[in-house]
Order: structure tokens, then C-alpha cells, then sequence
């Protein structure tokens, strides 16, 4: 199926750009349709990746005779198998006032091999696995379980597909990363995230599980971030009455079919604390993705104080608190009532998996629809 994706690269005549994801989240796909004119050059075909690593310069040599090479950006896809492209590259930028599109699923290969950014000549862009607006008839259930990724989602057996992804890309592409030759530490490593996704992360108690120190497992969370597939949520902390916890931060995969997969998830109806755990993440996903597309700039974290209040999600420096629940009780409103009472937040908002919408004193009850809806309208930030 074709989706009709939210991001939108619009370059002026000698812009390049960077559009950054992790795979199969559809960068090709959207860069292909994008720049229909553009020359591509593909460095997951191993002969054209094997003949510009063994020299760079050819990529000139070769878009001389491709005279659309200076009417549009050239796309190259999967930069970060080879670093040392981009030096050629800021050369054709700065002596033939050429533009390019590069893609890749890791900035960190390139910064570990030494080689520059292009010098903030290049805009940055992100590409997300599949959000609410992006598809027909969602379903929040088949989303759950399928995860979002655009080659999976809906598809027969798609927890075949999920399966394949972790253990023959992701697993392996993060052992790449971390250049460690204890691969069994990190396949440990990869099994606790059964337990502490979407928690406070310990990293003592992950690293002895694991057979590391703690230092190692920090590395694996970071390496897993600079992937693009997962984000480390830290805490909200501000001076104030309430004592609140301001160091461990909490980890989430980057799809949520991924996490279901990893954490040994399935449902089958709503409700339930595996459901409520999925729903969170499916807002917090939602979140991130509205954010880089709307070009954004905004922390988001999370409130928890020592005696367990707990609000899921603060954004901004606290002007918008977010509670994520499948279902609103009575009982839930009292961290809000808190949170809003020490940081008067000038949006309380509790998003609902049920078709509960009103206003209880300052917070405002949402159905995740119609808080979807605003978030991509770019009214709740």
C-alpha cells in the first residue's frame, strides 16, 4: 500500500539535506517519488558502494555526464556505508554548486570516522515509522501489534516480519555499532529490554543481568539513540515543594510493533496494563514524530516524585502536562491536580483510549483522536 506521508522536503535551488531514519520507516520510497528527476545513487547496491569506497572522486567523475545532476539534488541513499563520500560530496557542493539529499540510518558511522557534516551546509530532516494522520482506517489495535514501520504494517503475518527485523537488522546493526566483541553481553543486553522498556532505566541492575558495567550498558542505550531507534525520556525536575526524581531516564523503542516484539507483547482486546504501556508509547511516538515534522524544538520528559505521583508526559519547559490512560477513573486525576497546582502548566490534558471528552476544572479529557487531530494541526505546542 502507498501512504501519503506528512514530512515534506521543499529545497531551494543549491540547498543539500540530510534525511536521517531508521530502515524500512520508507526514506527510500519517499525520496524516490520526492525527486523523480534526480540522479540516485544507491549504496546499498554493493558494486556501486564497493566502487565509490574504493574512490570517492568517482561520484564526481560520473555526475559529470548526468547534466540533471545540476538541475536537482542528487539522492544518495545509505551515506553512512560510505563516510568518506561525503568529503567528495562538499567538494561538488562548494566547486560545482551542487546539491544532494543524503539518506542514511546512522549519523554516528560518519562521526566515528572523522569526516564533517558538510559544516551546517545541509538542513536536517527525519523520517518516522507511520503516524495516525498517514493511515486510512487506522486501527489502534493492528498499529499495537503490526507497529508502524510502512512495509509491515498490515500486512499477513506480520509478526514474521517484525521478527526478521530485530534479529537479522536491528540486532545486528547496533552490534555493528558498538564494535564489541562480546556479542552474548549485548544479545543479553537486548533481552532485558523485555523488562525495562518504558521504565526508569537501572542501569546497575540491566549491567549485572548483562555481565557489563554500568558504563557499557549507558553505551548501549546511547548507541540504540544514535541508531534512531530509540529515545531516551528524561525527567522533569524544577525547584518546588515536591521532591521528584531528576536523574534515571526512561527508554522506548522507536515502533511500536518493534517493542511488541521485544517485550513478548500481544493483545487481543483493550485494556489491561500491557495495553496501557502500549498506548503510552503509541502517544509518546505521536509526539516525537508531530514534532520534527512541524520542525519543533521542544524537550519532552516526564514528572515522577519519590512518593509516586506520576505524570507521563511534560512538554516544553512544563507548559503542556500529559497524562496517557485507556480509560479515565476519578483516582487518575490526582497527579495531574498536583502537577498543575506546583507548575500551573497552561495545558493539563488526560488522553483517553475511550470516546471521553470534557473538562474537569483546569484539565482537559481527550479521546486520542481528537487529540491527535490537534497535535498534527499544531495546536497543542
Amino acid at each position: 500500500m502507498s501512504y501519503r506521508r506528512t514530512l515534506e522536503i521543499d529545497l531551494p535551488p543549491g540547498q543539500s539535506a540530510f534525511l536521517w531514519g531508521a530502515r524500512q520507516t520508507g526514506k527510500s520510497t519517499y525520496l524516490r517519488k520526492q525527486f523523480r528527476s534526480s540522479v540516485y545513487v544507491d549504496l546499498l547496491d554493493f558494486d556501486v558502494m564497493l566502487r565509490l569506497s574504493a574512490r570517492p572522486s568517482r561520484l564526481g567523475e560520473e555526475l559529470r555526464s548526468a547534466p540533471q545532476a545540476l538541475a536537482r539534488p542528487v539522492i544518495v541513499d545509505e551515506i553512512q556505508k560510505v563516510p568518506g563520500l561525503l568529503d567528495e560530496v562538499h567538494r561538488l557542493i562548494e566547486s560545482r554548486r551542487m546539491s544532494f539529499v543524503l539518506c542514511g540510518s546512522s549519523a554516528r558511522k560518519i562521526r566515528r570516522a572523522g569526516v564533517n557534516l558538510l559544516g551546517g551546509r545541509a538542513w536536517r530532516f527525519e523520517m518516522f515509522p507511520l503516524t495516525w494522520p498517514e493511515v486510512p482506517d487506522f486501527g489502534l489495535l493492528r498499529a499495537m501489534n503490526d507497529g508502524l514501520l510502512p512495509g509491515i504494517h498490515g500486512k499477513p503475518h506480520a509478526h514474521r516480519s517484525l521478527s526478521a527485523y530485530v534479529r537479522d537488522y536491528l540486532t545486528q546493526e547496533v552490534i555493528n555499532e558498538a564494535l564489541t566483541r562480546n556479542t552474548a553481553a549485548f544479545v543479553r543486553f537486548f533481552e532485558a529490554l523485555r523488562y525495562c522498556h518504558g521504565e526508569l532505566l537501572n542501569y546497575s541492575a540491566i549491567a549485572s543481568d548483562c555481565g557489563v558495567s554500568a558504563k557499557t550498558v549507558r553505551t548501549y542505550f546511547e548507541i540504540l539513540q544514535d541508531t534512531l531507534v530509540g529515545y531516551l525520556i528524561y525527567p522533569f525536575h524544577r525547584r518546588a515543594g515536591r521532591q521528584s526524581i531528576s536523574a534515571a531516564p526512561r527508554f522506548y523503542l522507536f515502533d511500536l510493533g518493534v517493542a511488541g516484539h521485544v517485550c513478548g507483547r500481544r493483545l487481543t482486546a483493550p485494556g489491561g496494563a500491557e495495553f496501557d504501556r502500549a498506548f503510552e508509547h503509541f502517544i509518546l511516538l505521536e509526539i516525537i514524530a508531530a514534532r520534527s515534522y512541524q520542525e519543533k524544538d521542544f524537550p519532552i520528559q516526564f514528572w515522577r516524585t519519590k512518593t509516586g505521583l506520576e505524570v507521563d508526559f511534560v512538554l516544553g519547559r512544563g507548559e503542556v502536562a500529559l497524562e496517557v490512560k485507556s480509560r479515565v477513573r476519578p483516582g487518575d486525576l490526582r497527579p495531574m491536580r498536583a502537577f498543575v497546582e506546583e507548575f500551573k502548566p497552561r495545558k493539563a490534558i488526560i488522553v483517553s483510549a475511550a470516546s471521553d471528552t470534557r473538562r474537569v476544572n483546569d484539565i482537559d479529557i481527550m479521546s486520542y483522536p481528537g487529540f491527535l487531530r490537534r497535535l498534527h494541526a499544531g495546536e497543542i505546542v
